[in-house]
Parts: structure tokens; sequence; C-alpha cells
């Protein structure tokens, strides 16, 4: 993102608009985007040279089941630009080129907590002459695991991600200001009624533990489910159903960050939100998320 550039457009937006609740509340809103950016978003020219690149998928290192998911993921759902599969090794040569894009995983690079709590990021980003990976042009970039976790509750979710991030490209082509200022906060939607809504219940924070507790402040169709069962309701490709992906610390850990994510089975992003872990706000989607989305 050019920050300077970025101010430039926000002054001008910012004069235009009459109202002193607005500009205070869009300023926020925008100074937030500016200093958390932490990879520069492609613009719509790389957006253009990613269309026309082939996409390397990178794989780990070693024996390591995100291999796996990753790889039949994008054989199945990869379908906005050529793909093949590369090494850690190759990826540090081909990452200067740009007639290639990366899905790679970014481990320990983003939101480093004072607790010593990082997280793995999925990444789409172009090739480019950067001396440092972060500083590669991004097209998309999903938590996806904290990094010292081993567990493979991801799996269920990994298919979505994959054709988020084509539909979210095809985003940026024209709606890349908008999709600057707001993040994937921009795709947040209310009005689930008539969505059969699949949570994970091992994802919950406490004060959302039962459909009970839940219905009092989110009346509509919501299950509690273990993350194999939500793989298990959505390998029927069901299109009335949104799931729940949620990605935080292990539970003996009280700090970082969590993630909550709401899909539907084509892809489409329905919820996101982040937030630090507090004492008094713990782990898991709670009932304001549920607030959020009524």
């Amino acid at each position: 993102m050019n920050e300077r550039k970025n101010i430039r457009v926000i002054k001008e937006l910012l004069a235009r608009i009459p109202s002193k609740k607005y500009i205070i509340s869009l300023a926020l809103t925008l100074t937030l985007a500016v200093t958390m950016a932490q990879s520069p978003l492609a613009s719509k020219k790389q957006v253009g040279m990613f269309l026309n690149s082939t996409t390397c998928v990178v794989l780990e290192n070693g024996v390591n089941p995100y291999n796996g998911f990753i790889s039949e993921a994008v054989e199945k759902h990869w379908k906005i630009t050529p793909f093949e599969f590369i090494d850690e090794t190759e990826f540090e040569i081909r990452r200067l080129d740009t007639r290639y894009s990366f899905l790679v995983l970014m481990k320990n690079i983003y939101d480093k907590d004072p607790g010593g709590v990082s997280y793995k990021y999925i990444s789409l980003v172009l090739g480019a002459k950067a001396k440092k990976v972060i500083d590669m042009p991004e097209l998309c970039n999903l938590p996806l695991q904290y990094s010292n976790d081993n567990n493979l509750d991801y799996e269920y979710a990994m298919p979505a991600i994959i054709k988020f991030m084509q539909i979210h490209v095809k985003n940026l082509e024209n709606r890349r200001f908008r999709i600057s200022l707001r993040g994937l906060k921009y795709y947040n939607s209310s009005g689930f009624k008539e969505k059969q809504l699949l949570m994970n219940r091992d994802k919950m924070a406490p004060d959302a533990y039962s459909t009970e507790k839940i219905n009092t402040v989110y009346p509509y169709f919501v299950k509690l489910l273990s993350s194999s069962e939500i793989k298990k309701e959505i390998a029927s490709n069901p299109k009335n159903a949104l799931f729940h992906f949620h990605v935080g610390p292990n539970s003996d850990k009280g700090v970082g960050k969590c993630f909550e994510m709401i899909f539907d089975v084509d892809g489409n992003l329905h919820y996101y939100n982040s937030r630090r872990i507090t004492n008094d706000n713990e782990d898991g989607f709670n009932m304001k998320d549920f607030k959020r989305i009524r």
C-alpha cells in the first residue's frame, strides 16, 4: 500500500463529508487501515500481473499434513491461474520473479505478541524484487493456525479458503480502495436468518457455551459441532449452510489474538473479526460476534 497516496486520498475524501461525526469515524477507520498494514496491498496493475502469472504452491519441508491439505484443495478448486507445486528452496529462487505468484505459508511474521504468541498465515503474494518476504505485494492473507499448534482443525476450511482467495482477487480489481480501508471486514454481512449456521463447539467463548444461551441474542438456526462433524456436514456441498472457522492460541495461553471467520461452501466470506484475548474477553466466538451477524 502506498501510504502517502492513501493519506492524500483520505484527506480529499474527508473534505467532501459535511458531518463531523462521520469525519471522526471514518478518520479512525482509515488511520487503523494505514497503521496496521504489514504487507503492501497489490496495486491494480499488480492484480493484472497476477492474473497472467503462474501460481506456485509452496510445500513445507519434510512430512507435513499441510502439504496434503493444500495440494488437494488447489487441485480441486484453483481455477484462476495455472499452478504448480514447488518446495521452499525453489520459492526463494523464484520469489523475485514477477512472472510467478505464490501460495505460501507465512510463519512467525504477522501479529507477534509480547506474550510470545504468533501465527501461521496462508498468503497469496506476487513475485517481486523485495528483500523480505513480507514486502512482496499481497493479494490475500488469512490466518490459518497458531504457530506452535499441531492441531489439524483447519483441514475442513481449506477448500473454502482456496475458493475465497480467488473471489477476493477478483474483487480487488474493482473494489481495491474499499477493501484497503476495511480489510477482510469488507465482507461482513448480517441477516443470516435463512441460513444454517454450523459453529465449532470447541472454539466458542465461555459466554456462548450453548444453543440456549446463543439464542437469547441470535434467534436463528445454529448447531454446535466438532470440526470433524462440520467437515461431514459440508461434504455434501449444502448451499444453505454457513460454517465457522476459528484461529487462536492453545487453550493453556491467555494471551494473543483470536480470529473468527464464517464461510459458505462456495468460498464466500460472510464474517471476519479479530481481537486481543484478555481475562475479560476470552478466546472464542462470543456473544458480541453473534450480535454482529444477526
